[in-house]
């Protein structure tokens, strides 16, 4: 896939303090990229420079091969964005505030009504068109929000903690609208402190803290590159001195432990297995137990999630 957002060497300073330091990461065309990182770790501050709403200390950053300081005009044509604390104007309907935000972009008067109902189809607020926006639920104005994102039709999307303050049922619609915008094409850039919405939707991540990015990549080369010890979950029937003996003389097999209360089956033992091999190595070990006449009722390995890698990224310790 091409490349559409590449940050090289970015630096941005306030005074004495380093918001961002020397950062570099690419987003392919397509991608939903989940930006995450602490409080303070330099997110918004990246995304404002992407937006070209404010100046890099140093370094550069292109959208669409466009320079976000030499070809501004170009990179706003490209991306459309949603700040974390975004302005409605309440004293306006639903669709007068699209209207208003279509024509800000210079987009004929006569294609907005067909756009902004088009808009409104999209993030389901079709039948609040001729309501106040003040009347609206917090929900709803984020998806109005994101509306008005889209009228000029960017390629990328670069959305600021998109998910935030909203309850477990307006987080899965904003998800589902993310995963339908990817699918027509959009390629999105989000922050994020819900590591559930990362887990969930997003095709890359990319985890920053200090203004600095100590991982990136999907979460299972993540996972890799973190926590290279694999653990997996093994039950079968059998002795467990004999899966001991067996496990034992496979290289990459750290440890074999038994794991009380893991099955009730008669003449069964549930184990856990950590190993510092490849896939190839899985492989083996199944091959392995199959070979001793050992019968495998169950074999996986046991995925870490999303907020054990981010704590491994960045100062939390995992045990």
């Amino acid at each position: 896939m091409s490349v559409i957002i590449e940050i090289v060497k970015l630096t941005k300073r306030y005074g004495k303090k380093l918001a961002v330091n020397d950062l570099s990461l690419q987003v392919e065309t397509g991608a939903i990229y989940g930006f995450v990182g602490p409080n303070g770790a330099g997110k918004t501050s990246t995304m404002r420079i992407l937006c070209t709403l404010m100046h890099p200390t140093t370094g550069t950053i292109r959208v669409g091969g466009y320079d976000v300081l030499k070809n501004p005009r170009d990179v706003r044509r490209l991306v459309g964005y949603m700040p974390d604390f975004f302005g409605v104007y309440d004293d306006m309907t639903v669709m007068e505030y699209l209207d208003f935000f279509a024509a800000c972009y210079d987009l004929p008067a006569q294609q907005r009504a067909s756009i902004n109902t088009d808009l409104l189809a999209l993030v389901d607020l079709s039948h609040r068109a001729n309501d106040m926006v003040d009347n609206l639920s917090r929900g709803m104005k984020q998806r109005l929000a994101l509306a008005r994102t889209l009228a000029h039709d960017p390629q990328v999307l670069v959305l600021d903690e998109p998910a935030s303050g909203l309850d477990p049922r307006a987080r899965v619609e904003i998800r589902e609208l993310l995963v339908e915008l990817a699918r027509m094409g959009k390629t999105i850039f989000f922050s994020t402190h819900i590591l559930a919405d990362v887990a969930e939707i997003c095709t890359h991540v990319g985890i920053l803290e200090g203004g600095k990015l100590v991982a990136s990549g999907n979460l299972n080369e993540m996972q890799r590159q973190l926590m290279p010890q694999r653990t997996l979950s093994i039950k079968l029937i059998g002795s467990l001195e004999q899966a001991q003996a067996v496990l034992g003389n496979i290289p990459g097999v750290l440890s074999v432990i038994p794991y009380e209360g893991g099955t009730t089956e008669p003449d069964s033992v549930h184990l856990r297995v950590a190993f510092g091999g490849t896939d190839t190595d899985v492989s083996d070990i199944l091959q392995a137990l199959v070979m001793a006449k050992l019968r495998v009722l169950h074999f996986t390995e046991d995925m870490r999630d999303v907020e054990s890698i981010f704590l491994q990224a960045t100062q939390g310790k995992v045990t």
